[in-house]
């Protein structure tokens, strides 16, 4: 994706959006031959025969079938894979989202103007609101900036959800609910929530037509921190959030029996722009380290967090941020690209207010006061104590590599994100002895409501050039070769998957059909080779390129026996999140990632010696 000007006057944010071109289905023997080279890696030659044969089966038989019922429902819809998408991958999940799914990272302010310093978290939080809104106001006035990669424009829908938008859990199924109105679509809320020591508060972000300012937002915040801080902590309702689904689910409809109050107050939560969170933690952090704050932005205090909350903006004691994320409503590209926006505008005013110190007389915030009973207050003591022993099993590090980053790799003429992936390929093989299966992201927003397809990594190229680099007896001449046509190979991966010609979300698509036909599936999908290579979720390795800002964010693994891993390529350093599960005996996150900078290391070095 090439840098944006932030602000654009002359284009309208959603004004290509119905010009977008629908999703296209891939041919059905294109997708199956891609899977089959997926597979390669992760089978012998009699079980990869096996798999050949239920793959050719497949596709002359019931897939063939379901792809043309496929290509019926993508007809009559732009988009055959969203709604799909969206329940599949996070409204049906049942387990904990906020733990799982969620997403979230630190600011990195330290960098420049905002140093670890006590005494700052309300002033800096008040800057840091006011860009914020400042940015739904543009967003309202359709000038934030159109995306594109190369010439082509980019969907933009998620953006509208970056606000005043939030999950709502259901017993079997959670819906997703989103208030945000453009200027010219209408009124959109414009009240904050402000969470504090388990209490929660709102206030109206907007006073006469104009939004608050800074010194009117550190009024609000100083207002509520006092208050709570010479007050008895209140019940941590939020805590509940971090519960399974179906169990928050009746709850909430508990909540709601027990005082038609709480819905209200529940709705007010659901329908803000998004969440504010003071946390009285100090989190460490250095440019060369930010695990502590990565930690507490993902796996924090739960009593103020709102886990179904499109974006928490969460601001430590000692004056450091982090955003937090539900990530069922959008991707972290749309996130970073508002969090891009408000570091350039705190570093263009040095990081302070230089408007008006005038305070209008606003109306003070309103505390939200649930009612409870003793079944609530015993229920958000289990799950707090449920919560904290899940994520005490998380291993995670947050580390920078600062030897070199994209501007050297760019001068090799090579893909700085393919880099990335090779280097962590190599260090799976390296810490495990085997090919690991991996999951990489990458944006279909060329289509309309596109949103991800998945590049898998670990290819038949990438293995025989791991295998050569752990060859004593292999030169740098072999070793070259391969590297460059793992690089070609992956390369054109990505290509293909940004433009719709990948094959994962398409098997997902052929296996809901058969699903929603009521047919058994199909033996495609229950063949070993399918899970060993990652199918169904099952990846070792789940990745993203959070892009070249200086963001950084991260997820958890996916599956218990594996790693997420997740980076950020700036000009001169690659920082990297790298998180396991300590309860499994063979995943170490600290060692991985100490392995793949081992292995940056050594593909430069190998470029270098092909040089000479």
């Amino acid at each position: 994706m090439e840098k944006q000007v932030l602000e654009s006057p002359e284009e309208r944010t959603f004004q290509y959006q119905d010009s977008l071109p629908s999703l296209p289905v891939p041919p059905l023997d294109e997708s199956l031959s891609k899977y089959l080279d997926a597979v390669k890696p992760f089978l012998n030659q009699e079980e990869y025969q096996r798999t050949e044969d239920i793959v050719k089966k497949f596709e002359n038989g019931i897939g063939k079938e379901l792809h043309q019922k496929l290509l019926e429902r993508a007809k009559t819809r732009r988009n055959w894979l969203e709604d799909w998408w969206l329940n599949v991958a996070y409204l049906d999940l049942r387990i904990s989202t906020q733990i799982h799914c969620n997403m979230g990272g630190p600011g990195p302010y330290i960098e420049h103007y905002w140093p670890k310093k006590e005494g700052t978290q309300i002033e800096r939080a008040c800057v840091n609101i006011w860009h914020t809104l400042k940015y739904w106001d543009l967003l309202r006035l359709e000038k934030v900036a159109i995306e594109r990669s190369r010439n082509d424009v980019l969907d933009m829908n998620q953006f509208r959800m970056l606000f005043c938008t939030c999950k709502i859990p259901g017993v079997t199924r959670d819906s997703l609910s989103s208030n945000f109105k453009t200027e010219t679509e209408g009124e959109c809320p414009s009240h904050l929530i402000v969470l504090c020591r388990g209490r929660v508060f709102a206030f109206d972000a907007v006073h006469e037509g104009n939004i608050v300012t800074p010194p009117e937002i550190f009024r609000q915040l100083t207002y509520i921190q006092k208050k709570c801080h010479s007050e008895p902590d209140g019940p941590g309702l939020a805590t509940l959030t971090s519960s399974e689904r179906t169990k928050w689910a009746e709850l909430r409809e508990y909540l709601i029996h027990l005082d038609p109050k709480n819905l209200t107050h529940l709705e007010k939560i659901q329908r803000s722009l998004f969440v504010v969170c003071l946390d009285d933690c100090s989190p460490h952090a250095t440019p060369e380290d930010y695990t502590e704050v990565m930690r507490l932005g993902l796996v924090g205090d739960p009593t103020v967090r709102w886990g179904d909350k499109s974006y928490n903006a969460i601001f430590f004691s000692n004056g450091l941020c982090a955003a937090f994320c539900d990530h069922a409503p959008f991707d972290a590209m749309a996130l970073i690209s508002m969090l891009s926006y408000i570091e350039k505008k705190i570093i263009e005013n040095d990081g302070k207010w230089k408007g008006s110190e005038k305070v209008r007389d606003i109306p003070w915030p309103e505390e939200l006061v649930f009612t409870v009973d003793q079944k609530v207050i015993t229920e958000i003591e289990r799950t707090k104590e449920w919560y904290y022993q899940k994520v005490s099993d998380l291993q995670l590090v947050n580390y920078a590599f600062m030897s070199f980053g994209k501007a050297l790799i760019k001068t090799k003429k090579l893909h700085p994100d393919t880099f990335v992936q090779l280097a962590l390929q190599l260090a799976y093989y390296k810490c495990h002895g085997r090919p690991g299966c991996c999951y990489e992201t990458a944006m279909t927003r060329h289509f309309y409501h596109g949103r991800t397809e998945t590049i898998r990594p670990c290819t038949v190229e990438a293995v025989e050039w791991c295998k050569s680099m752990l060859n004593p007896s292999d030169g740098t001449y072999q070793r070259i070769q391969l590297m460059h046509k793992a690089f070609a190979k992956h390369n054109k991966m990505r290509r293909e998957c940004e433009h719709g010609k990948g094959f994962d979300r398409h098997l997902l698509g052929l296996l809901l059909i058969a699903q929603e036909q009521g047919l058994p599936v199909p033996e495609l999908y229950v063949d070993n080779a399918f899970t060993v290579s990652g199918g169904g979720g099952n990846f070792v390795l789940s990745t993203s390129l959070t892009g070249y800002t200086r963001f950084n964010g991260s997820a958890l693994p996916m599956v218990h026996h594996g790693y997420g891993f997740f980076y950020a390529i700036r000009d001169d350093r690659i920082v990297a999140t790298c998180s396991a599960w300590k309860s499994c005996p063979e995943t170490d996150a600290e060692v991985l990632c100490r392995t793949v900078f081992q292995c940056l290391q050594d593909m430069l070095q190998l470029t270098v010696a092909a040089q000479l």
